[in-house]
């Protein structure tokens, strides 16, 4: 029997690279999201207090609205608000967003006395 001197770790460097590789590219997407959405800056930001927040509205730049990353419209929000009990609500609204579709959505969210609205910023830097 041949007696090893060395041992070839090539292979296993090859493996550790692409493992790499996949796990970076599967952080890119966990952290990004799926609607791309950017926050404008505020000098008064705080954490949403309640850890029960399950509906997440977001107005993307194109003013499109999403239920919880699922395309909807106004018509299709006033909708589903009015089948559910008043409970937290998480309000992204894109920085290049018109302000006309804000308020369209927060006109129809006091329309269904929805008071729990926290609307997100990121800190300014």
């Amino acid at each position: 029997m041949k007696k090893f001197d060395q041992i070839n770790v090539i292979p296993f460097i090859d493996i550790m690279l692409v493992l790499l590789a996949i796990v970076l590219t599967t952080a890119t997407f966990v952290v990004q999201g799926r609607i791309p959405v950017t926050l404008p800056e505020s000098q008064q930001v705080e954490s949403p207090t309640k850890d029960n927040i399950e509906i997440t509205l977001t107005i993307a730049s194109d003013e499109s609205i999403y239920w919880n990353d699922e395309a909807i419209d106004l018509e299709s929000l006033n909708q589903r608000l009015k089948g559910i009990e008043t409970q937290p609500i998480k309000l992204l609204v894109d920085a290049e967003t018109v302000f006309r579709r804000f308020v369209e959505v927060t006109d129809i969210l006091k329309q269904q006395s929805f008071n729990d609205v926290s609307i997100l910023a990121k800190r300014a830097s």
